[in-house]
């Protein structure tokens, strides 16, 4: 079992405590919007149920800037130790990268296991991990993010002064879990590679039989599995959750007279997403990269629609993916009240050319004029 993985042989599910930091500058003013830092809460909430774990309390609070020693002020760790022993919970999520000294030093004063944000997606990705691919990707990410943490099972030697017997062998562990866990990156970093050369492969055959790709990417749960399934008539796993697909997915899809056409499922992204996974992933993101067309899938009943385009768009710059043509698939029309309806089908400018699609993948409005553009696009290709 990984660092990050739950032990599942438990009677109970694990017992979590959420804490969020609201972060103000030095003037007062909020670093992040309101609105944005309980939308950081929500989603916090549902990667920790997505973990399959308990939430039993959240802990809120604002700060000018993050405590070096304890990311938070001693106070309100000593509280946060109070309200763990209280609801006897087994393990402290905090919605913030913490450096390894921080996630330690936090382990002390609550005296349970403490993972961060980056921690928890990380365990969100092992449980969902399924191909040999995945799971490749998913280990040198947890390795890559435990190489900076390995003095945390050490503790005890920061007491050593010396002293006969007491100078060495604990150095001499922990280089060699060093040394172990770096060969071990490099073996899979290794194995990735390969990986990465049959994609290529794959990719040189599409273009020479002049298979233009689809790409769907989008924020984790806006509906791309569910879109792809609808298109392809395909059973890959489409769930209410975040993150339910991490795998690639590749289908080829007839939408007319000289108008075939790849269409690729992709991992959804996320605000903030740990660079170790964007590093790990590198094999799977550069389908994205790589393709023709970006079919960007957005959960528009979502309160934060808007932002959650920000940080796709984000995270496709990191990729080199920005400057491809890419279409804005509005998705989950359906779950729109009333007064807010927006019809289904082409958004066009005011040159007469599309540039968004309004779409119901739950009853299937829009969708033929998603496929009408998608072919028209292939054909032009």
């Amino acid at each position: 079992m990984t660092q990050y993985q739950m032990d599942n042989s438990t009677v109970r599910p694990e017992r979590i405590v959420l804490l969020a930091v609201d972060l103000t500058d030095f003037a007062g003013n909020r670093v992040v919007r309101q609105n944005d830092f309980q939308a950081a809460v929500a989603e916090a909430k549902e990667l920790i149920c997505a973990t399959g774990g308990e939430l039993v309390e959240t802990v809120t609070c604002q700060k000018d800037k993050p405590s070096p020693a304890l990311y938070i002020g001693s106070g309100k760790a000593e509280e946060i130790a109070d309200i763990i022993v209280q609801t006897e919970a087994d393990l402290l999520v905090v919605n913030h990268p913490l450096t390894p000294t921080q996630e330690r030093n936090l382990e002390k004063v609550c005296q349970c296991r403490v993972i961060d944000r980056v921690g928890l997606i990380l365990d969100i990705f092992a449980q969902r991990a399924r191909t040999q691919e995945g799971k490749l990707q998913v280990e040198l990410a947890q390795l890559t993010h435990l190489s900076s943490r390995l003095v945390r099972g050490y503790a005890h030697l920061q007491s050593q002064k010396g002293g006969i017997g007491m100078k060495g062998p604990g150095e001499t562990q922990l280089e060699t879990d060093r040394r172990l866990i770096g060969n071990k990156i490099t073996r899979l970093k290794r194995e990735l590679q390969q990986v990465k050369k049959q994609r290529q492969t794959q990719r040189k055959s599409r273009n020479r039989n002049g298979t233009p790709t689809f790409a769907l990417v989008g924020y984790t749960n806006a509906g791309k599995s569910s879109v792809f399934n609808r298109l392809t008539k395909a059973d890959v796993l489409a769930k209410d959750q975040l993150f339910a697909t991490l795998d690639t997915t590749a289908r080829r899809l007839y939408l007319g007279p000289n108008a075939n056409v790849v269409l690729t499922d992709t991992v959804g992204f996320v605000r903030d997403l740990p660079h170790e996974l964007v590093e790990a992933f590198a094999a799977t993101l550069e389908e994205t990269a790589e393709a023709d067309v970006l079919l960007h899938v957005v959960d528009r009943s979502h309160a934060e629609w808007s932002r959650q385009i920000d940080d796709v768009n984000e995270v496709l710059n990191q990729i080199s993916a920005e400057n491809i043509p890419c279409l804005l698939v509005l998705n989950k029309i359906d779950l729109l009240p009333a007064e807010a309806a927006l019809p289904a089908g082409a958004v066009l400018n005011a040159q007469g050319g599309v540039v968004a699609m309004h779409i119901s993948v739950h009853n299937g409005e829009g969708l033929a004029d998603l496929r009408q553009w998608m072919a028209e696009q292939a054909q032009s290709l």
